[in-house]
């Protein structure tokens, strides 16, 4: 029971939930084993939360890469000689209209938020059931629950990632503990992806109007966490209480 002492690898732990989540984890006694493609911010951060007391590392990771998960958890072992948590944060959310026709873009958020996950699974699943223990947290989206314009694809994929989570906890056994984490309007750099302008504009109004702090996030993350080994928090929505 309690994060003390665990080990939690966090994916896209360069920005906004990823860092909240592994800044609060930190004060509250875990081991931060921080992946992201940006391997500047993230040695920036461990840099910050050592000297603060805590303990972390990091290790450049692009979930696109099946090989780049497999390796951020061999470092977590490599360092720790466990994993107690895996949280699958990476994601990006270019959205836009589907006759806009931003192929790409959809290409984009199912190899990141889709397949990401799936090879963080993938990796960490071994390590799990060798341990007897292990603990799989999916950041998902509101997005999936109200289905609105230019959300088609995004939605899609935290949809998908939904599906996975209450088929990976059911096949799990009482070993292992998966919680998905439905986000709303937080105040990240979400829009910085979208690439349709009238879209990012539209939504970066959004965050400025109602968004609420990551942190209110990293807090839902450390509470499934913290509960004892029988305990299985499923599913956490967290939504400004201004959001629609």
């Amino acid at each position: 029971m309690g994060i003390e002492g665990k080990v939690v690898a966090i994916t896209g732990a360069s920005s906004g939930i990823g860092r909240a989540t592994a800044k609060l984890l930190a004060e509250r006694g875990a081991f931060v084993v921080l992946g992201a493609r940006r391997e500047e911010a993230l040695a920036a951060i461990v840099n910050e939360f050592t000297a603060a007391g805590g303990k972390a590392v990091y290790k450049a990771t692009d979930v696109r890469q099946r090989s780049d998960l497999e390796a951020l958890v061999a470092f977590a072992i490599e360092h720790c000689g466990r994993l107690d948590v895996l949280v699958n944060n990476a994601g990006i959310g270019p959205l836009s209209r589907f006759d806009a026709l931003r192929v790409e873009d959809w290409d984009a958020m199912i190899d990141v938020n889709l397949r990401g996950t799936l090879y963080g699974i993938a990796a960490a699943l071994p390590v799990f059931q060798r341990q007897q223990s292990g603990h799989v947290i999916n950041i998902v989206s509101t997005a999936g629950i109200k289905i609105v314009p230019t959300m088609g694809v995004y939605a899609a994929t935290k949809n998908a990632v939904r599906t996975i989570s209450e088929t990976l906890r059911q096949e799990a056994g009482p070993t292992l503990r998966v919680t998905e984490i439905s986000p709303g309007m937080i105040s990240t750099d979400f829009a910085s992806s979208i690439t349709d302008p009238a879209v990012k504009s539209a939504i970066e109004e959004r965050i400025s109007n109602v968004a609420i702090p990551p942190a209110s996030i990293a807090r839902g993350i450390a509470y499934a966490i913290e509960q004892p080994a029988d305990v299985d928090v499923g599913s956490i929505v967290i939504r400004p209480t201004a959001q629609d």
